[in-house]
């Protein structure tokens, strides 16, 4: 349909000046439209779509579970154990036995995502041309090598070279899981998807420590402790490169172990969130919209601000517990409990949001505990005679890893266009990487026991976090009533159904009485960009 100029004109006063030019009507004079994803092709290629019902979308839904999510669950489990490996050393003896001092271990423990945040930008263009599993199955071969590699080193420039590949081989795993939820699932079903892998990180902390605990009395004459545990983790992971290759599916539309009507359910499925399923082509168009659309710096922001403690918190949590008066051993073992909570409030978290259909109050919430933890750390006196209270608070700062998940899903859920997504992730993995590398860094273990450089700074992004959830659920408000006039100028509804949010059964009933809404499905396909598509509406 041709858009008049008056009405190309109304679009562009919705935006900043900036903004509006990089992002061009999706419909003009000339009457051509933009190309589809391949998605698409599929479905003029079968001359028909499905239509949802609970019966085969349960159906579909438990395939896609039962394919995607063990693959997904064990390569985030791999990658955090991997990448706490470092921490687990700093018990068995690597700060001693290494020669480091200073900020060396800091730096350990901040490089690898300083590797990831300059990766980026070259991730973001991987993700777009670059198959999905083959990416995965290639960083984790990769990352698995780095890090077998750290048991040669001896000295910090040796740990920190590994380090540094180890971060560059780990930089698209986390985009790439993004990217494989916006593919596969519905924005309802995508909190929960979301947190589930990233809930491998309390996983890791409880049986990651039983492992190292393990590994760490094997007597050996020819390595230490830590370089025991750098060996087994590192072959651990390139075993697993080979099944990811074998079997994790590409997309939705390649899917070997889907049939082709379940292809097509999986496709529409997909149709409701209005962003697509799977292009390869590089838009230079949608990726400067991404970096002059506010969005991004929200999310940018916001992950900066949960991972500078993040960050900390994760390189000294051992040490932390340490400093109230604990043998090594009994530290792995104390650090179970904290990963059994962050387990808990993930999963607790994701349901939360699953519930009331709305992250940013859930965001806000769950900031909460971390706040109290943090004053817990530094009031209460670190002697013998409070080792259950600093536990206790330790234990409750255990909650913040709960907030990562929900940024990721709120972002996810709010981008569309291929590579606009793609670019968007960059941006918001650069925050996570930036907040992650400054974190270790706040502590340092001259300030030992007390650390309250890193506890203060800990504390001030909590409180931040919760004045940027607000700001940003107001700009998505904002940006919904951006898009209702626009589709009021057009013809169109000012208030459509969301249905990637709706229940199928009522998705469903309003397929089969041809409602208007139905409509919101014309521009699902054609990979448009969020503020491309009036149809697109913004979840919070």
């Amino acid at each position: 349909m041709s858009q008049p100029k008056g009405q190309q004109e109304e679009f562009v006063e919705t935006i900043e000046p900036e903004l509006s030019r990089a992002v061009p009507p999706h419909n003009n004079t000339t009457g051509s439209q933009p190309k589809g994803d391949q998605a698409l092709q599929l479905i003029e290629e079968a001359g028909h779509s499905n239509i949802l019902t609970p019966e085969n979308n349960a159906k579909v839904l438990r395939k896609i579970d039962l394919r995607l999510l063990p693959i997904l669950l064990g390569i985030y489990f791999l990658q955090q154990l991997d990448k706490s490996t470092i921490s687990y050393a700093s018990v068995f003896g690597i700060v001693e036995k290494a020669h480091l001092h200073g900020q060396q271990y800091s730096w350990l423990g901040g490089s690898i995502y300083l590797a990831q945040l300059v990766f980026q930008p070259l991730v973001a263009y991987l993700l777009v041309k670059v198959p999905l599993a083959k990416f995965l199955a290639a960083s984790c071969l990769l990352w698995g090598i780095a890090l077998t590699c750290m048991t040669a080193a001896t000295n910090f420039g040796e740990l920190l070279a590994c380090r540094i590949f180890l971060g560059i081989f780990e930089a698209g795993i986390a985009p790439a899981f993004i990217a494989v939820t916006q593919m596969w699932y519905r924005r309802q079903e995508q909190p929960v998807r979301l947190s589930s892998w990233y809930a491998m990180n309390g996983v890791v902390n409880m049986f990651g420590s039983l492992i190292a605990f393990g590994l760490g009395h094997i007597s050996s004459s020819i390595f230490a402790p830590y370089q025991i545990i750098f060996l087994f983790f590192g072959l651990v992971t390139v075993g697993f490169s080979a099944v990811i290759l074998v079997f994790m599916p590409d997309s939705p539309v390649s899917a070997k172990f889907l049939g082709e009507e379940d292809k097509l359910l999986s496709i529409e499925r997909q149709r409701m969130n209005q962003q697509g399923v799977e292009s390869q082509e590089w838009k230079w168009d949608h990726a400067k919209e991404a970096l002059l659309d506010p969005k991004s710096w929200f999310w940018f922001s916001l992950m900066f601000s949960i991972s500078v403690p993040s960050g900390g918190i994760t390189t000294f949590g051992p040490l932390i517990i340490k400093s109230f008066g604990l043998s090594e051993y009994d530290t792995m073992l104390f650090n179970i409990p904290f990963g059994a909570v962050q387990l808990v409030a993930t999963m607790g978290g994701a349901w939360l949001a699953t519930i009331w259909k709305m992250k940013g109050p859930v965001l806000a919430l769950l900031c909460l505990p971390p706040i109290a933890g943090c004053v817990m750390l530094l009031q209460i006196p670190h002697d013998n005679g409070h080792k259950g209270p600093l536990l206790a608070g330790y234990y409750i700062i255990s909650v913040y890893p709960a907030i990562t998940p929900l940024i990721y899903s709120w972002s996810a859920g709010n981008t569309a266009g291929e590579t606009k997504k793609k670019v968007t992730t960059a941006i918001l993995y650069v925050g996570q990487c930036a907040g992650n590398v400054l974190g270790p860094n706040l502590y340092t273990t001259n300030e030992a026991p007390l650390y309250r450089r890193g506890l203060l700074s800990n504390l001030a992004m909590f409180c931040v976090l919760i004045g940027l959830t607000g700001a940003n659920t107001a700009y998505m408000r904002f940006l919904n009533k951006k898009h209702e006039k626009r589709r009021v100028a057009l013809g169109k509804d000012a208030k459509i159904v969301d249905q990637s949010m709706q229940n199928i059964q009522a998705v469903s009933d309003d397929a089969k009485e041809d409602l208007p809404q139905q409509a919101a499905n014309d521009n699902s396909l054609k990979d448009l960009t969020d503020l491309q598509n009036e149809d697109f509406v913004y979840v919070f």
